[in-house]
């Protein structure tokens, strides 16, 4: 339809099901004369997608390239100042880490787990800490967010650009005010309206439901907040205090 000239050696067709359906799905794509077999992934702007939408070659992918950077760092760290130190692991770390990290909204804590290791090896490598320190002391210092609250933070991003229209028109259309068709207290909250949703482990994982989820947790101050900038300000403060459970009067 937009005369896009496919290039075969470049063509990569994925299947996209879930691990326990049985339904048998076609394994090649016919393209004029030119068949393209399904492949078990495939990368697409960076990320690399799997047969079963479960992430697990992308943050294989990750962490192997994360580790990779983390030992050049680590053998030049008594060469480096701690500001340094902080730019090199924001730039190929911190930046691997958060890149298209909302995809991984929903994976089980198992997945996420092995990314929060790469971050953890980065603390500890900024601040030159030995194993007997918890990382997590380390990183309320550094004010630092775990992954966790990383993605749960570019979740709630996204949909405060799309509630304001600076998201693009297919993130817009997935995100709908609540609007109760009675006078209830509830429509003063500036709350989302959830979609209904079958699978926890696609469904729940998609942006309508998850953009729902977390924003109908916040605090309604940070809902209305008038910049962009105000808002990751505040978000990242109340997802901070949330996380490492800080009173709001410290």
């Amino acid at each position: 339809k937009n005369r896009l000239k496919i290039n075969d050696d470049k063509t990569e067709f994925l299947v996209i099901s879930s691990s326990r359906s049985r339904v048998q799905l076609d394994e090649s794509l016919q393209i004029g004369n030119i068949v393209v077999p399904s492949t078990a992934s495939c990368r697409n702007l960076g990320v690399m997608f799997d047969k079963h939408a479960d992430m697990t070659k992308h943050i294989s992918s990750v962490c192997r390239s994360a580790h990779f950077h983390l030992r050049n760092i680590n053998m030049i760290r008594p060469l480096l100042t701690n500001d340094a130190t902080a730019q090199l692991i924001h730039a190929l770390i911190t930046s691997r880490l958060d890149y298209c990290n909302s995809l991984l909204y929903g994976l089980p804590d198992c997945k996420i787990k092995k990314l929060q290791r790469i971050q953890n090896i980065a603390c500890r490598i900024l601040c030159r800490a030995p194993r007997e320190i918890e990382v997590i002391d380390l990183m309320r210092d550094l004010h630092w967010l775990p992954v966790g609250c990383r993605i749960q933070f570019k979740v709630l991003l996204l949909t405060f650009k799309a509630l304001n229209d600076l998201a693009p028109s297919y993130l817009c259309d997935l995100v709908n005010v609540y609007a109760p068709k009675k006078d209830l207290r509830s429509q003063h909250d500036f709350r989302l309206d959830p979609p209904k949703t079958r699978l926890k482990t696609y469904g729940d994982r998609g942006f309508g439901a998850a953009s729902a989820k977390e924003w109908n947790l916040l605090p309604l101050h940070i809902k209305l907040a008038p910049t962009v900038a105000s808002f990751k300000t505040n978000l990242k403060t109340f997802i901070f205090r949330q996380h490492f459970k800080i009173d709001c009067d410290n």
